[in-house]
């Protein structure tokens, strides 16, 4: 699905439209695609497993967009304070991190100067930034215990 839909349907599921649902629903796109994940919801269902290292606005964003869940052991929560996601294609064995950088915050205003408040830049900043303004990506490795399968 495109960025849009994804969005729109990421907010109705958290309730209203934040920096942090436009942040998750990029990092979700860019993880899947780089994890080699091309169908979350549906054909990779199975095969998806996605760490989010944050509780805030941004995880409910990342469920929204790669389906997984914490009923169904596909959402796990690593509780690191960071506005980071690790998704993982266990058909692969492929892993990526996807880290928000920090100076986007800063790098938002830059895009949308005219806006004064900051929340409202980052929505619109988010929204049109590349990828490189916005995440750092690498390769990684994960291990899951028998246990923690879906």
């Amino acid at each position: 699905m495109d960025f849009n839909t994804l969005l729109e349907e990421s907010v109705k599921a958290h309730g209203h439209l934040c920096p942090g649902q436009v942040l998750g629903v990029r990092m979700s796109m860019l993880g899947l695609k780089e994890a080699g994940i091309d169908d979350p919801r549906g054909a990779d269902r199975k095969d998806t497993i996605v760490f989010v290292e944050m509780d805030r606005c941004a995880s409910d964003a990342v469920q929204s967009v790669t389906g997984t869940s914490l009923g169904r052991r596909t959402l796990k929560f690593m509780d690191y304070g960071k506005m980071a996601a690790t998704f993982l294609n266990l058909g692969t064995g492929k892993a990526v991190r996807v880290y928000a950088k920090e100076e986007s915050r800063e790098r938002a205003k830059e895009h949308f100067p005219d806006i004064e408040d900051k929340y409202k830049a980052q929505v619109e900043a988010y929204k049109v930034m590349p990828d490189h303004e916005l995440f750092d990506v690498m390769e990684v490795d994960v291990e899951l215990k028998d246990e923690d399968m879906p």
